[in-house]
């Protein structure tokens, strides 16, 4: 194990995966000799060339459908997306054709694709360039989506993609790059459907995805110094989903808290708490709580961005009064 930074884990599994198959290439805006505006691919394109690290026009419709066409005759594509907010250009592309054609062909052709983008608010790069737009993929049948939210999970997570047979978006929140975690040096792969406990205890439970999850951890030691056991979620993967992990926990502590930094109406929290009321109502003490963003065009003031996603003082102050028993809408 050695400590390595989210952006170094990414470009090792996608060097990793890129040595193992002939067949995977890299396709996107600034992948190649500038690395993209994150440098997260920064030195493939000295080992694996032009013709594997694929630098392309501003176009994202047009890219996204070459990747599409790649995947149904042999090759297996990774595209980068510069910023999450432009998946928007390339939904048909994505959900009519990628995520339809196993099923419209009876079985005969799969779309082994990976589509890496970003999310994620606080960086101050106003309403177009900080959404979080998982939800909105999550809600078509065919695709699957994966959140990391570590080093660690962002390296297993892109190589269990890469070898997946189906089309699969891997949103990364911005702002973790520079994050360090302990890595392997060596294999890693992380099942899809498979949620990871972070942090074991008995009185709550916070389910966190992508940054959330620090957001959760934070909130949780906060709690701890109050006497207050908080247990820790992190998906992993909001589709699959793991449905048997997350209501273990929820029945063993009977309150739970949904932290997305997707918008709060239509989304993941929502998905996530009506699962959970229906599968585990009778093993609760209190009602599922779900923070998410503000429904609101993310601000490019510091002062008004920070309010609109979920914090760990947040999340403590909605813990507190769920234990108490009182009645909360964060909405």
């Amino acid at each position: 194990m050695r400590e390595i930074t989210f952006s170094t884990a990414v470009n090792e599994a996608i060097a990793e995966e890129m040595r193992r198959d002939e067949t995977i290439f890299l396709i996107g805006e600034d992948v190649a000799e500038a690395g993209t505006p994150f440098k997260i691919t920064s030195g493939l394109v000295e080992e694996f060339g032009t013709d594997r690290v694929i630098d392309t026009p501003i176009s994202e419709p047009g890219f996204m459908g070459i990747a599409v066409g790649a995947a149904m005759t042999g090759s297996r594509p990774i595209v980068d997306l510069m910023f999450g907010d432009f998946i928007f250009l390339i939904m048909d592309q994505l959900c009519n054709q990628a995520a339809k054609t196993h099923y419209m062909s009876g079985g005969k052709l799969n779309v082994p694709l990976v589509l890496r983008t970003n999310m994620g608010a606080t960086r101050r790069s106003a309403a177009q360039h900080s959404q979080s737009l998982h939800a909105i993929v999550a809600h078509i049948p065919g695709i699957k989506v994966a959140m990391p939210s570590s080093a660690f999970e962002a390296k297993g997570l892109l190589k269990t993609a890469i070898r997946d047979n189906n089309p699969v978006v891997i949103f990364e929140d911005k702002l973790m790059y520079q994050d360090k975690a302990e890595v392997p040096a060596g294999e890693l792969l992380i099942p899809f459907g498979v949620a990871n406990v972070k942090r074991e205890g008995s009185d709550i439970t916070l389910i966190g995805t992508s940054s959330m999850v620090q957001v959760a951890e934070k909130a949780a030691e906060i709690l701890a110094a109050e006497g207050i056991s908080a247990e820790v979620i992190d998906p992993r993967t909001i589709v699959p989903l793991d449905m048997e992990t997350i209501n273990s926990s929820v029945r063993k502590t009977s309150r739970c808290i949904v932290i997305d930094e997707g918008h709060q109406s239509f989304g993941v929290t929502s998905e996530i708490a009506s699962r959970i009321m229906e599968q585990s109502f009778y093993h609760l003490d209190g009602p599922v709580i779900r923070m998410g963003a503000m429904d609101v065009p993310i601000p490019f003031s510091p002062a008004l961005e920070d309010i609109t996603v979920p914090t760990p003082e947040g999340v403590v102050a909605v813990a507190r009064r769920l234990m108490a028993g009182e009645m909360i809408n964060v909405t």
